[in-house]
């Protein structure tokens, strides 16, 4: 039989009373006395343990928490079973209480590195800096082979902006790794924070003189003098680095960014007209330094043809890259240039078919348009290259319900509902549900056809299109007419001035007698139809026809005719001026 987890009151009793030299977290200088087992008691505990930690193997927790309580009945000074139950404690949100078990895990077990690992961690996550601070510290001492302490307190201490004690801890990571760029780079930025810098200038400059021919620390040099207003400087340093190497983006890069700064906008401009067309610079930095121009034109309100004729001239120098068409195309849309993103879009989509971003961005066009030739391609593939994406099922599924494809639809559904991710929304779930239960109708599988628009509404109750065919197909055969009442009229109370949803509910009335009733309805939905359904209009003379206007009703049929209406009693009905049920 399961249990739940007890109180532990029992167990804070027991580590109070035992391990008499029991100190404070905070005091770590040294581990308390522990009490030796007998042979038998560390046989027993050894049992314990190992059955505790296999059921927490099979997430029997409660009862692994048992397991560990009894393993410290037998030694209250156990750290592992204390670290343990601290991490059970946790997983269950009881986060004071997994902290006092795991505080005293690591008194017990103060060489322990991964308890006080956690436990720093558990302190920083609880925003009790200084108690983290204090045993980062402590393990730093503790563990000299270890960088992660170090790391973390400087960190903390960046986090709380005493600045001089991250310097601190950088020269101590440095004593322990040697001199490095990263340190050094940190170190001068850290510098710069403090206002210091000549001293920040300095730590670059002592990796210039260790590397004298490696031209990032002097970019590096010059770009903080840029950023700290000493642009004469930045400028000697970003000619002489590309006399020596013509090519060095980063330089020519900064070049451009010095001329911004400069306000030498025409320079600025012929500087990263430079950079973009220059074969030797890589795809991935002109398309981070066209974010960057993207960026800064939106800021200035500035001239969109510009950047729009260097990405033309990027992509006939690099055809095959698709992240330039990619990012080309992403601008044109957010600067609402459909038209002329959509070949764009076809070229990124051609260089990477797997692009489901550049699909659908297709795709949305393709539906706005209308076309459901274009809306049919990109879908189909789009199953194809990227099954966990719903949508590309729905709009494929519509396709094949246009084409009269309904083993197709029904098909595309089952596949879409095998295939779409857990987290797919119920709305579009249901929608599913929905495609399905119509093309089953279609088929005559009635059964099968409601199966599913029950499982559609059980997803997602307010889908008004589930309720409204499905309401409607049960008035056709004259069966629950209650249930297909109840559903239509939600519709109509949702959606008042839809035609169709109109036209279901006074359909339904009519077949349950209330002739009066569906003529007020059905005059609604004809006001509101604006002759796009034939079969509103039908039902509209059929309504007249048995409520005593056999005229009117005559002249709603033969308006439906004119319009193109299939039905076949139509003809007899207009012959005969009297309502026909279809057969």
């Amino acid at each position: 039989m399961r249990r739940s987890v007890r109180v532990i009151g029992c167990l804070v009793l027991i580590l109070l009373t035992s391990c008499s030299s029991t100190r404070h977290a905070a005091d770590r200088t040294a581990a308390p006395v522990r009490p030796e087992l007998t042979a038998e008691d560390q046989r027993r505990f050894d049992y314990y343990f190992d059955e505790a930690v296999r059921l927490q193997n099979i997430e029997q927790e409660a009862e692994a928490f048992s397991m560990f309580e009894h393993c410290l009945s037998i030694d209250s000074c156990s750290s592992a079973a204390l670290f343990e139950m601290s991490r059970i404690l946790f997983g269950l949100k009881r986060t004071d209480e997994g902290q006092r078990l795991l505080e005293r895990a690591v008194v017990y077990a103060p060489d322990n590195y991964w308890y006080g690992s956690l436990l720093a961690e558990v302190y920083r996550l609880r925003g009790a800096l200084d108690e983290a601070v204090e045993l980062l510290e402590d393990m730093s001492v503790r563990f000299p082979q270890r960088l992660d302490p170090l790391y973390n307190l400087m960190n903390i201490y960046d986090r709380q902006e005493k600045y001089d004690k991250v310097v601190e801890v950088v020269n101590r990571l440095e004593q322990r790794t040697g001199k490095s760029e990263q340190l050094s780079m940190m170190k001068s930025q850290l510098y710069i924070q403090k206002g210091d810098y000549d001293r920040a200038f300095s730590e670059i400059e002592a990796l210039i003189d260790e590397y004298p021919f490696d031209s990032r620390y002097r970019l590096a040099l010059a770009d903080a003098y840029l950023n700290n207003k000493r642009e004469d400087e930045a400028y000697e340093i970003y000619k002489q680095v590309l006399e020596e190497e013509a090519d060095n983006a980063s330089a020519m890069y900064s070049l451009a960014v010095y001329y911004q700064r400069t306000g030498q906008n025409e320079l600025y401009e012929q500087q990263v007209d430079s950079l973009l067309l220059n074969r030797k610079v890589t795809t991935e930095t002109k398309v981070n330094i066209m974010r960057q121009l993207i960026i800064r034109n939106s800021r200035a309100d500035g001239d969109s043809l510009r950047l729009i004729r260097v990405f033309d001239h990027m992509m006939e120098q690099e055809p095959g890259e698709a992240d330039i068409p990619l990012l080309y195309a992403q601008y044109l849309l957010s600067e609402e240039m459909n038209e002329k993103a959509q070949p764009v879009l076809r070229v990124a989509l051609d260089l990477d078919p797997t692009s489901t971003g550049v699909r659908m961005a297709l795709l949305a066009e393709a539906v706005k348009a209308e076309d459901y030739e274009e809306i049919e391609s990109l879908s189909r593939a789009g199953t194809e290259l990227s099954p966990d994406v719903p949508e590309f099922y729905f709009y494929l599924a519509i396709c094949c319900n246009l084409n009269g494809q309904t083993d197709e639809v029904i098909r595309v559904c089952q596949e879409a509902l095998d295939h779409i991710p857990d987290n797919t929304s119920a709305e579009l779930v249901s929608d599913f549900y929905n495609i399905l239960g119509d093309a089953y109708h279609a088929k005559a599988m009635n059964t099968d056809a409601y199966a599913a628009y029950d499982v559609a509404l059980e997803l997602y109750p307010d889908n008004y299109s589930v309720l409204n065919n499905y309401a409607y197909y049960l008035s056709l055969e004259r069966a629950d007419l209650d249930k297909a009442e109840e559903m239509s009229y939600r519709t109509i109370k949702a959606e008042p001035a839809n035609a169709t949803y109109l036209d279901t509910y006074a359909w339904i009335l009519f077949v349950k007698g209330r002739y009066a009733e569906a003529k007020v309805y059905i005059d609604e939905a004809m006001k509101n139809n604006n002759d796009s359904s034939t079969e509103i209009i039908e039902h509209c003379g059929d309504i007249y026809a048995v409520s005593g206007d056999a005229d009117k009703a005559v002249e709603y049929w033969s308006r439906a005719k004119e319009l193109g209406s299939d039905s076949t009693t139509l003809d007899e009905k207009i012959r005969r001026k009297t309502y026909i049920p279809k057969p």
